[in-house]
């Protein structure tokens, strides 16, 4: 598979599974978390709302998997707000203490994922620059380089 193949892959599958978490959590509000304990109204309404954000996240993954060739800037943006979502979990490791043990998988995922969506980011915009033709004798330009 070529690393364009692998970010469209990627993205989709971020896409869904950010959709499909989010809808999870709107559902079941603060049940829906492991190791939660009932938390009252305020927890689980701020739990839906967040996730309903989430899962616009999402929407917003799979508008860039869509797209021909699938752009690096929103990709990097994206990303950079996955990473973030990270840090912040080991913000909150420093500050409280180790979560249920489910939350430190997902924190691996947050900060391991990142550095393979920001190399394959502008995979698909160079494959495409790559296959475009130039008019006889015209330079090539040089691929998009994310920034």
């Amino acid at each position: 598979m070529t690393k364009a193949q692998w970010l469209k892959w990627l993205s989709l599958l971020m896409a869904y599974a950010c959709m499909a978490i989010g809808i999870y959590h709107v559902v079941l509000g603060v049940a829906s978390v492991p190791g939660a304990e009932s938390a009252g109204a305020t927890v689980d309404s701020r739990e839906r709302f967040y996730n309903a954000i989430f899962f616009g996240y999402g929407l917003c993954w799979l508008w860039v998997a869509r797209r021909s060739p699938i752009p690096a800037r929103p990709v990097h943006a994206l990303t950079a707000v996955f990473l973030l979502g990270g840090i912040g979990r080991l913000l909150s490791i420093a500050v409280h203490g180790l979560p249920h043990w489910f939350q430190l998988p997902l924190t691996a995922l947050e900060l391991g994922l990142p550095p393979l969506y920001f190399w394959l980011a502008s995979a698909d915009e160079r494959a495409t620059a790559a296959r475009t033709p130039t008019p006889e004798g015209a330079p090539r330009p040089a691929p998009p380089r994310g920034r």
